[in-house]
């Protein structure tokens, strides 16, 4: 197996992770009979996803900073696999005591994901798809849409809470 199809699986994966988590959204919007009340972690979801996808839009079609080492030509900063993964896998961790209130479930889960972000950042290296710089650009990157997600629905759960 090849890095380039390990990490294409993994991101895969990531991309089967935000159907799961948006057919519980549709899920709850049904039965709640309201898009008010589908849970804020779920709802606030497209938030960071769509900052990577405007991201990748940026960087890959209006401002190319650099191309890959593979001589393809085609542009590189930052690494879109990387993003995707790490910023689906953080906002997932960041909610995960909501929906598994197993720690040692959780914890294993989280262990896995560190092993794929790993795994990712390594495989774009070593199958020369992508520079460092653009490994570390695109977890900076995550990092802080992962962060912005998170004091979103930090700051909806103290405005909820002061309503009662």
């Amino acid at each position: 197996m090849t890095w380039e199809l390990i990490t294409n699986i993994i991101l895969i994966l990531a991309f089967i992770i935000i159907g799961i988590f948006a057919g519980l959204g549709i899920s709850q919007w049904i039965s709640r009979k309201s898009f008010k009340k589908i849970d804020k972690q779920i709802r606030w979801m497209p938030l960071p996803l769509a900052l990577v996808a405007l991201t990748y839009l940026i960087f890959d079609k209006l401002w190319v900073l650099s191309t890959r080492p593979n001589g393809s030509g085609e542009p590189s900063f930052p690494s879109t696999h990387v993003l995707i993964i790490a910023t689906v896998f953080f906002i997932v961790t960041i909610i995960l005591p909501k929906y598994i209130k197993s720690k040692t479930v959780r914890i294993i889960l989280e262990l896995l994901m560190v092993i794929g972000i790993a795994l990712t950042c390594t495989g774009r290296v070593l199958s020369n798809m992508h520079w460092p710089l653009d490994i570390v650009g695109a977890i900076v990157f995550a990092f802080i849409y992962s962060e912005i997600y998170f004091q979103v629905i930090k700051k909806r759960k103290n405005k909820s809470k002061s309503k009662k």
